[in-house]
């Protein structure tokens, strides 16, 4: 199969996460040669390499070791999704290397990986890689106390997908899934882009094959997913996905993709299916610009490459000061969830009720909620707006990068809805 490789580099739209990039490159080199760059002479090194990249026009690497978390870019910054700070690994939970190694994927229908576990006061924190026809991924696993505890009970899995340059690590802390895991008992699954196959680690949901069941990233994530289902005491018909941003449209792309896999989506800050084809168009959905009313693909308006026509339920979050990805964009992603669960309740005429509430979170952030329920006052689409936030993680803590801690809990949310979802055939 013909490999495809990231746009070239004066179409990149992140120029900082470039220069993270190359100086995270000089700082390991350094680093393998035994060489401190936390202090002394060598501290002083880096710091010229990152001046000298911010004079290039390459600004925004990387820090030192040890200095203070670069800044992050003003809100109106013209980026595929969000530059986030790096949040270090701990040395023991260190993915180990691949079976077989990128170049050389496993056969088709033989999906291979490897992982490593590392103990947590709470749970097991598992590291590895993922090597399938489509390619390999590293991935981290978070499995609560509950399954020592009891083996033999199935429990949900929620696929959590990061924003560009965050990493697993990076968006369980942000995000706190894993806390929450403890409480309720279930898996939480991380999947991790690579550098190779997006110079800004950002999940390729502008690409036309990722938007498809086969030959892109969908499949590769999806085949994860099926793996760690089939060796985990995981209940396949209670399996969530949820991302952030750039992660929050590939969620978005893998209900419609793989509707039998997963029984809900969660989408904050995201983008609706099929809304770019290419870096271009990824800039003008993300600005909300005629995202629905003119078509990214050739063709006329209505082309149904661009919708959905899988009812899968799907909860929204979206900051109606975004500047990254516009608000606009969640309007979408709640229009293709309608549709699609209009088409399937024409037969019967019971189409969705809708009910609209205003509130403001414990810690200050007013929002308003939208509930579409079917007959039997189930939620199907659930959509969040949050009155004065920007791009970041709605109630997210501190300890990961891009987020927000005025609330509401989008974790927690998002959780509710999925687990009162019934379960998937």
């Amino acid at each position: 199969m013909k490999q495809r490789t990231s746009p070239p580099a004066h179409l990149t739209p992140i120029p900082s996460a470039i220069a993270m990039n190359i100086q995270d490159t000089i700082e390991r080199a350094l680093k393998a040669a035994g060489l401190n760059t936390g202090s002394g002479p060598m501290r002083g090194v880096t710091e010229t390499i990152r001046k000298a990249l911010s004079s290039a026009g390459l600004g925004g690497g990387a820090q030192p070791s040890g200095a203070a978390p670069a800044r992050r870019p003003p809100a109106d910054a013209d980026t595929i999704d969000v530059v986030a700070r790096e949040v270090a690994t701990p040395p023991e939970t260190t993915a180990p290397a691949a079976k077989r190694p990128a170049a050389e994927p496993a056969p088709p229908n033989e999906p291979d990986h490897t992982v490593e576990a590392a103990e947590t006061a709470e749970g097991q924190f598992l590291a590895g890689n993922f090597s399938a026809a489509v390619g390999t991924r590293a991935y981290k696993l978070y499995l609560p106390p509950q399954v020592a505890k009891a083996k033999a009970k199935a429990m949900p899995l929620v696929v959590m997908l990061h924003g560009c340059t965050q990493s697993a690590d990076d968006f369980a802390a942000g995000t706190q899934m894993n806390r929450l895991a403890d409480q309720h008992g279930f898996l939480v699954l991380y999947p991790e882009q690579a550098v190779a196959a997006n110079a800004s680690r950002c999940w390729n949901w502008f690409r036309a094959e990722s938007q498809a069941r086969e030959g892109g990233e969908a499949e590769l994530i999806a085949d994860m997913v099926q793996a760690v289902v089939a060796e985990q005491p995981v209940d396949a018909r209670r399996v969530f996905v949820a991302g952030l941003s750039a992660g929050a449209a590939m969620a978005v792309i893998l209900g419609e993709t793989y509707p039998e896999l997963f029984a809900a989506v969660g989408a904050h800050s995201g983008l609706p299916y099929a809304a770019a084809h290419d870096i271009s168009s990824a800039l003008s959905a993300m600005k909300g610009h005629s995202v629905m009313g003119r078509p990214h693909f050739p063709g006329t308006a209505d082309d149904p490459r661009r919708q959905t026509t899988q009812a899968v339920p799907t909860i929204v979050f979206h900051g109606d000061h975004d500047r990254t990805v516009k608000l606009s964009n969640a309007e979408h992603i709640e229009q293709q969830a309608l549709g699609a669960h209009a088409a399937h309740t024409a037969a019967s005429q019971a189409g969705l009720r809708s009910h609209t509430e205003q509130g403001v979170a414990p810690d200050g952030r007013g929002y308003t909620r939208t509930v579409h329920s079917d007959a039997s006052g189930q939620p199907r689409v659930e959509v969040w707006t949050l009155h004065g936030a920007g791009h970041a993680w709605s109630g997210g803590d501190a300890a990961g990068s891009y987020t927000d801690s005025a609330g509401p809990n989008a974790s927690a949310e998002m959780l509710r809805f999925f687990l009162a979802q019934p379960r998937a055939n």
